[in-house]
């Protein structure tokens, strides 16, 4: 907003002063005019010189005339007075409405935050429930893990007992069959010798 004339930028305070002061002065020419009045007053009725008489008249026509002039500077304060009374008036309501505006936003702004405090704060819960269900999830394959180990040693410890086993019925089966061989070649050889006495013995007779 421009700056009226011969209004300063001290705002209103410094205006006041000067109208306080402005009215000092009047208040003290006014008191002097009383004063000078009494001495024409007085210079009348003590028969007082035309040079007394004329001095003191220049000297009240010049009083009036600062007088006057005080005056129309202390209306012209008033109006300048006036002028800034209302800007600030204008500016006091600009800048409530402005509070008013600015606490309505930050108030949305507030129930926002909240808002997203509020879905943080679930999604957070629910990570915690699934980082929970994971962390069961685990211990339960590595229980699962723990149980295949085993069972694949036992397995293992299993599939050596029957190799083992294998390998003890395979060499037994090759004993039974080299004592069979032995028992078949001394059937054969006991048959032979028999067959060749009685043979002998039926040439003898």
């Amino acid at each position: 907003m421009a700056t009226p004339l011969g209004w300063s930028q001290g705002g209103s305070g410094s205006v006041c002063l000067a109208f306080d002061q402005l009215r000092d002065v009047i208040e003290s020419q006014e008191e002097l005019i009383h004063q000078l009045r009494n001495v024409m007053v007085l210079q009348d009725e003590n028969f007082v010189s035309k040079e007394e008489f004329h001095a003191v008249e220049k000297k009240l026509v010049e009083e009036r005339a600062a007088h006057a002039k005080t005056k129309a500077l202390l209306a012209k304060e008033e109006e300048k007075l006036q002028f800034a009374l209302g800007e600030v008036e204008v500016l006091s309501k600009q800048l409530e409405k402005e509070k008013l505006a600015f606490e309505k936003a930050l108030s949305s702004i507030k129930s926002k935050v909240l808002q997203e405090s509020g879905k943080k704060d679930q999604l957070i819960t629910k990570c915690n429930e699934i980082e929970s269900h994971i962390i069961k999830q685990e211990d339960i394959l590595n229980g699962k893990d723990n149980e295949i180990k085993e069972l694949q040693q036992v397995i293992s410890q299993q599939k050596q007992i029957f190799r083992n086993h294998m390998s003890d019925c395979w060499i037994q089966k090759q004993q039974e069959n080299y004592m069979a061989q032995v028992l078949d070649q001394k059937h054969k050889k006991a048959s032979g010798t028999h067959q060749a006495r009685s043979r002998r013995r039926l040439r003898e007779k």
